[in-house]
């Protein structure tokens, strides 16, 4: 009996093993994600569509879509609203959609709030971004062209 050929008999055992493990612990995940329960939105108790139109001095004018009046000015750096804007804004370049159908502002009946984009079905949960965060967009169901603010 030779003793080179334990070795490598030894490598290959373990790496078949390993292997083994990857393929099981792969299917294990797939499992446990198609398992995921994904709970249906709350109705709507409001719905108010949208546009928001960048501005030559930096600032991003918010337009209600129905009467086309300017219901409030974004200025300043706004993060989360410009970041929340831009998710949706990159997936609408992606596909090739312009700036002209409105996002949707929904407000739930259990309180949350979701902004959505139906030309794309692109729909981001604000209230998971935090309370402070999801109120920047909750100030826009509460608008009119009467009361323009700026912030």
């Amino acid at each position: 009996m030779s003793h080179s050929s334990s070795p490598l008999m030894t490598k290959t055992s373990v790496l078949a093993l390993a292997l083994g493990a990857l393929v099981v612990f792969a299917t294990w995940v797939t499992q446990q994600s198609k398992q995921m329960v994904r709970y249906p939105d709350a109705p709507a108790a409001l719905i108010k569509q949208l546009r928001f139109e960048d501005r030559a001095d930096g600032s991003i004018a918010v337009v209600d879509y129905q009467t086309k009046q300017q219901v409030d000015v974004i200025t300043g750096e706004a993060g989360f609203v410009r970041g929340a804007l831009r998710t949706l804004a990159q997936e609408r370049k992606r596909r090739e959609i312009g700036s002209e159908p409105p996002f949707e502002l929904i407000a739930r009946q259990d309180g949350r709030l979701t902004l959505s984009d139906p030309s794309t079905g692109r729909m981001i949960d604000l209230e998971s971004f935090g309370v402070i965060n999801s109120q920047h967009f909750a100030r826009l169901l509460r608008t009119d062209a009467n009361q323009i603010q700026q912030r």
